[in-house]
């Protein structure tokens, strides 16, 4: 009986003063979920695994929309993005089948990119998506693959591309008519301005011609000369004017891959320029926008003018910026970060599109496949081989298994609060999610993470 009134007086005790915030709770139960795990990781069981769900997922775009952009993974139709199909899914998913060793699947997919990929076609494109999926997937097969054959579209895709920088500032409108080169959409933001410098530059290395890296480099420099007094860059920016549509400053979608190609191009190509340019942008970031809390820190919103904090979201987006923060060597904030993206994930099991760290509540509770915190584990993974990165991988991995598949694929989810699914699939779930989920766990020579830079969508290029 003293035993049993022990117990009961503890339970009492706990029920009466609760954790001190919910945020403790959080932190708890996120510390539990990976100590359930501290009996090690098999990562070789792993990487098997991760295997087996891109080959569930594959075979469910052969099946039902082989030949399209995309796979609708619930109603089981194909999708295209435009009026005639990219290849979007194979062109994306190249990379990882070869470092998968999935040497069927790529030689099938290889097989349909040279018989139908075409762009001489009469269709408007977004620069940005197009760059970073096609352009970058084309590359990396390249590199990877060594057919010449890739490197041909590539710079077919590069010169119809390249006419959406012909504005008066040099900085790209965010679509394009592959065939006519007509161009809208002078309304834009620093990721769709700032991110080409990895592709063009790796193209510009392969073919010998400097156009290209050029080309990115003034988009680069325009928009960096935008940036204000205290060096934060705004979300919306006009490119034909160069005049400032939304001062907001934050490193989240819009700006995101904008700060990650101006660290990445200056690595990746040993540019002195991006060096300078980076030092005070991530000086700024880190001074006004980053947020340390009770609960972990974080990276908010602010005005690009005063730095005054405007917002305390955070989001999936969000979560990149762990990787970039280990790249450039500054290993506490990037081990802080992925804390808190991790806590993010275990919020409600899997990582909303957008929460507030402050109330911990979510504002945006969609999932879309999203790769970024599989990034934020591999990269901090890389670094400092804590097996802590590979407990949190093998965590969201077996959630991401149990709440997003299906019978024939992956779908994403409308909201995580509910867990109800929707009818989508984008292709970086192939080029992005699965591959930073198997490169965790893969032990295979396959790739050097230190002789590589990944653009945006997980292509790899390799360093020089």
């Amino acid at each position: 009986m003293k035993y049993i009134f022990i117990l009961a007086v503890s339970i009492l005790f706990l029920l009466a003063f609760g954790f001190k915030s919910q945020g403790q709770a959080l932190e708890a139960t996120m510390t539990m979920s990976v100590a359930d795990n501290t009996r090690g990781v098999d990562k070789k069981e792993m990487a098997a695994k991760v295997k087996a769900e891109f080959l569930h997922a594959w075979n469910g775009y052969k099946t039902y929309a082989w030949g399209y952009d995309a796979l609708q993974p619930l109603s089981k139709k194909p999708h295209n993005w435009y009026k005639k199909s990219l290849l979007m899914t194979p062109v994306d998913a190249f990379d990882t089948m070869l470092l998968m060793d999935l040497t069927a699947e790529a030689g099938e997919a290889k097989e349909l990119i040279f018989k139908d990929l075409d762009f001489d076609v009469d269709m408007d494109v977004q620069n940005f998506e197009v760059s970073i999926r096609i352009l970058g997937g084309l590359l990396s097969a390249y590199e990877l693959d060594g057919d010449r054959r890739f490197l041909s579209l590539a710079e077919d895709l590069a010169q119809r591309l390249m006419k959406a920088f012909n504005s008066p500032t040099g900085m790209p409108y965010r679509m394009v008519n592959l065939k006519t080169g007509a161009v809208s959409g002078e309304i834009s933001n620093p990721a769709e301005i700032g991110t080409y410098l990895v592709e063009y530059g790796t193209l510009s290395r392969h073919t010998g011609n400097p156009i290209y890296y050029e080309t990115a480099m003034k988009a680069m420099k325009a928009l960096y000369a935008l940036r204000s007094p205290i060096n934060l860059t705004a979300e919306g920016i006009n490119v034909e004017t160069g005049k400032v549509t939304n001062p907001e400053s934050h490193i989240s979608g819009c700006i995101d891959s904008y700060l990650e190609y101006m660290l990445k191009g200056s690595i990746l190509f040993n540019d002195q320029e991006l060096t300078a340019m980076w030092t005070p942008t991530i000086e700024a970031v880190n001074k006004y926008l980053a947020d340390p809390t009770p609960g972990g820190l974080w990276y908010g919103h602010a005005d690009m003018y005063t730095g005054k904090r405007t917002s305390t979201s955070y989001g999936a987006l969000d979560a990149f910026f762990a990787g970039t923060l280990a790249m450039n060597n500054d290993l506490e904030k990037a081990a802080a970060l992925q804390n808190s993206n991790f806590r993010m994930w275990m919020l409600e099991g899997v990582e909303p599109e957008q929460m507030n760290y402050a109330t911990m509540k979510v504002e945006n509770g969609s999932y879309i496949l999203r790769p970024e915190n599989f990034e934020g584990a591999y990269y901090l993974y890389q670094y400092t081989h804590d097996e802590r990165y590979l407990e949190m991988g093998k965590t969201m991995f077996e959630n991401l298994v149990k709440y997003c598949r299906t019978d024939e694929a992956y779908a994403a989810i409308k909201d995580v609060r509910t867990k109800e699914k929707r009818d989508y699939m984008e292709s970086f779930f192939f080029a992005e999610t699965l591959k930073y989920a198997f490169l965790l766990f893969d032990d295979s020579d396959k790739l050097n993470f230190h002789k590589v830079i990944f653009n945006t969508e997980a292509h790899p290029y390799k360093r020089e």
